[in-house]
């Protein structure tokens, strides 16, 4: 059985609230772009994971598609399988790719074994693995607070926008992004700025992490300024970073030229 697990943008990113637990709230929209990974689970007489595409550096028990595996094996009497992974979807990016690989491996496992699991199940499975994890059972944008594990359904669709995703060869840790954090509630509910025109996000909608990250990266900086320099009508770090994306009206010529060196895709929405 293949599935194609794809990546996410963040639309906006407020820090709000610095919580007692040590974590912070934020709200956040997650938006599902077709940028995909390919991930293929057959029955065989022994287990195997193959990776291919893009490296990942860590344990291959500590990858996401083998950990939603185990939980679903704690529940349920799985047989050996030959896992292969092709990662296209960049890591360390801010794009959600180990957890959509986790949440489809669940989603496939469930389908292919015949296990039951409604949506909801699955979800809070998945939510041990990580915040954003549940959100790839649906699928679909949403406005997301808590520690980015709260959602809500918001009405939003980019059909026809097309999208330049740009990620340098640069590693941003989480704490060093939440580490010139001041928490503030933004002075229009980002709820309130993606019912507006996407001409009018520019001044509306930010993401917090750029204030901390760009000075310490500005390569991350000087590509959201090309993207607008290229026509951009909207540009911003997805999430924590490093990749930064550009929502353009037509679709542009040359983009890999642009920014050499980068990881580069092109969609249209």
């Amino acid at each position: 059985m293949l599935v194609y697990p794809n990546a996410k943008i963040n639309l906006g990113l407020n820090v709000v609230a610095r919580r007692a637990d040590g974590y912070h709230d934020i709200e956040t929209v997650f938006y599902p772009i077709p940028l995909q990974d390919a991930l293929e689970v057959q029955t065989s007489d022994r287990f195997a994971l193959r990776l291919s595409g893009n490296a990942l550096d860590c344990p291959a028990g500590d990858n996401l598609v083998i950990r939603a595996m185990r939980l679903m094996e704690q529940e349920h009497e799985l047989p050996e399988l030959d896992i292969r992974l092709f990662k296209h979807i960049p890591s360390g990016a801010g794009l959600g790719g180990g957890s959509s690989d986790a949440a489809f491996m669940m989603k496939l496992l469930n389908e292919k074994f015949a296990l039951g699991l409604s949506d909801d199940e699955l979800e809070a499975r998945l939510s041990t693995l990580g915040a954003d994890c549940p959100f790839f059972v649906r699928n679909r944008p949403v406005f997301a607070t808590g520690i980015g594990n709260v959602f809500t359904p918001v009405d939003l669709d980019l059909t026809g926008w097309t999208l330049v995703l740009v990620k340098p060869d640069t590693f941003v840790s989480t704490r060093e992004a939440y580490a010139a954090i001041i928490p503030q509630r933004p002075s229009m509910p980002l709820t309130e700025v993606i019912k507006r025109p996407v001409e009018e996000w520019r001044k509306l909608m930010h993401n917090d992490f750029e204030a901390s990250v760009f000075p310490h990266h500005p390569e991350i900086a000087a590509i959201k300024d090309l993207l607008y320099d290229r026509g951009a009508v909207y540009a911003s770090m997805s999430g924590s970073g490093s990749a930064v994306f550009g929502l353009f009206q037509e679709q542009l010529e040359h983009v890999e030229d642009t920014f050499s060196g980068c990881f580069v895709r092109q969609r249209r929405l």
